[in-house]
């Protein structure tokens, strides 16, 4: 009897303000809500692999919660830490004992991992990294969680986009803190 086996999927998973940032001008995320009623940790347990950056995954990959966060906030590190993690930098190469480097053939390397048995793979970013997925078309979805907030100016999410690409709703959820959160797949 044949088995059903079905690729794992790319899932880029970010906070997008109103206006279309991922930061603010000096970095800052100090807008982004941590809703409860997201469900982040679920989406934490469905994936078991973490793509990052090089900058993403010096700011974020290791980062250990302070003394006085909130035990929701440390169990949700201790399942981010628990994951694979591969960063993709043109620099840093070798391993670090946290996390795999990729520095070239990117394409390839990442149809490699879809190819691996496992849950789906969360592309963290930053923003280079999301455009060069995006451009090699390795996205699968794209759950975008929109912050009532706008900016003015700071990080766009897209950036140098090379081709228009066609996305199709699958999901939209709405929460109580005025997040809305938009999933979108590939249109075929």
């Amino acid at each position: 009897m044949a088995q059903n086996i079905t690729q794992r999927r790319i899932i880029l998973d970010l906070a997008v303000t109103l206006d279309g940032f991922i930061e603010g001008i000096n970095g800052e995320v100090d807008w982004c809500i941590m809703d409860p009623d997201m469900e982040f940790t679920k989406f934490l347990n469905e994936i078991d692999t973490i793509l990052y950056g090089r900058k993403s995954y010096d700011l974020w990959g290791q980062y250990i919660p302070k003394t006085e966060d909130s035990e929701i906030d440390k169990e949700m590190w201790n399942l981010v830490h628990s994951k694979e993690k591969y960063v993709f930098s043109k620099t840093q190469k070798g391993t670090d004992n946290e996390a795999i480097f990729i520095n070239e053939n990117i394409r390839e390397e990442v149809l490699k991992l879809k190819e691996k048995t496992g849950k789906d793979i969360w592309l963290y970013g930053g923003a280079s990294l999301i455009t060069t997925f995006i451009n090699l078309g390795l996205v699968d979805e794209f759950r975008l969680s929109v912050h009532p907030v706008v900016l003015g100016q700071g990080k766009p999410l897209f950036v140098s986009i090379k081709e228009r690409l066609n996305l199709k709703l699958v999901l939209t959820r709405t929460f109580s803190s005025g997040v809305v959160q938009l999933t979108y797949h590939r249109s075929s």
